[in-house]
């Protein structure tokens, strides 16, 4: 069985899906070959790092795909990545992101092979809150009218964007999760001077910045930690935030988030963030936004506190003061992890559709 991954980025909760998968099908099914046709042109993007952390895994081919709506680009971008899935004649072609499922769909008109054709939104476009409301109609009828006109299965990655997906057409539940069995449960409990929180993420308009700043700002004699970089990075001007500035090597990722004492996630919408879950499995309480993805992890009062005025905040902090409290949570966060998102389960179900 051949199958071909196709994605704009290759960068976040994307790789670290698609790693995941690589990974799990290496182990359950390593008689199939899998290929990942991926553009490279995002700032935080290191080659070398996602060639050695698919190794072995699966075959990276790179196309270079607009990150944006522009017809000429995306032209030639379909006509590559149609080329490519002619060489390879896959069984399976599997699409990530809102770009990806456009031109992957195009590309796959033309290649006459029976196939099975599904497709991961990641976070629908339509949800984006940096664009108008114009915008966001078109983008929900381009989702729409794509799977209508251009066939395949939706397989969404959390619970909120599955009941959205089943609107459209056919649709499959396979939540984003860990592998559990590379993974150790850590109760990394820091010793820190002050109360701790911290985001791991690009700074992009849809993480926010600017409520991450003005909560910093809120609460002084906390201190903050942003644990990537990005173009508005301009934005944390608040004296509490320390910025890590990029990191590529994973291990490092996770050695700045086991210093956290409380994770935070100001998301303004999501799929269904890998950074989360990563923080639930070193026993971090989480504070996030209460938008989709995030409400479909983090169990309010339980594992951490979901809110939408950051006047809540003012109670959530204060119960999070008690070292206690977050050692409860934390362990009902590990626990709910372990019981939801381990991908070693929810990936055989995709791997019976594959297969099917």
């Amino acid at each position: 069985m051949k199958i071909v991954h196709i994605s704009e980025t290759l960068v976040s909760g994307v790789q670290a899906y698609l790693r995941n998968l690589s990974t799990f099908l290496s182990t359950h099914a390593p008689h199939a070959q899998v290929y990942i046709i991926y553009s490279g042109q995002r700032e935080e993007f290191d080659k070398a790092v996602a060639e050695q952390l698919f190794m072995g895994k699966a075959t990276l081919i790179e196309v270079p795909m607009a990150n944006s709506i522009s017809p000429l680009k995306d032209l030639a971008s379909t006509v590559k990545i149609y080329r490519e899935i002619q060489k390879i004649k896959p069984d399976v072609i599997h699409l990530h992101s809102s770009k990806a499922g456009i031109l992957g769909r195009m590309a796959s008109i033309f290649y006459r092979k029976k196939k099975k054709l599904f497709y991961t939104p990641h976070g629908y476009a339509f949800l984006r809150q940096d664009v108008g409301n114009t915008s966001r109609r078109v983008f929900r009828l381009i989702e729409k009218y794509a799977q209508f006109f251009l066939g395949g299965t939706t397989i969404a990655c959390g619970d909120t964007e599955y009941e959205i997906a089943k609107g459209f057409g056919r649709a499959a539940l396979m939540r984003n999760g860990l592998l559990f069995d590379s993974q150790t449960p850590v109760e990394a409990q820091p010793n820190n001077h002050k109360l701790t929180v911290g985001i791991v993420s690009r700074l992009t308009y849809a993480r926010s910045p600017m409520l991450f700043n003005k909560i910093a700002l809120r609460f002084p004699d906390i201190q903050f930690v942003w644990i990537g970089d990005g173009e508005l990075r301009h934005e944390l001007t608040a004296p509490n935030i320390a910025v890590t500035g990029w990191l590529f090597n994973h291990n490092e990722v996770m050695k700045h988030l086991a210093g956290l004492d409380i994770y935070m996630q100001t998301s303004l919408w999501e799929g269904l963030p890998f950074a989360v879950l990563e923080a639930m499995t070193l026993q971090k309480p989480v504070i996030a936004t209460n938008v989709i993805g995030n409400k479909d992890i983090v169990v309010h009062g339980k594992t951490g506190f979901l809110f939408a005025d950051i006047a809540e905040l003012d109670a959530f902090f204060e119960v999070l003061k008690d070292k206690q409290v977050r050692l409860e949570m934390g362990r009902e966060g590990f626990k709910r992890c372990k019981e939801v998102f381990d991908t070693n389960e929810n990936f055989k179900g995709l791997l019976e559709l594959y297969l099917q």
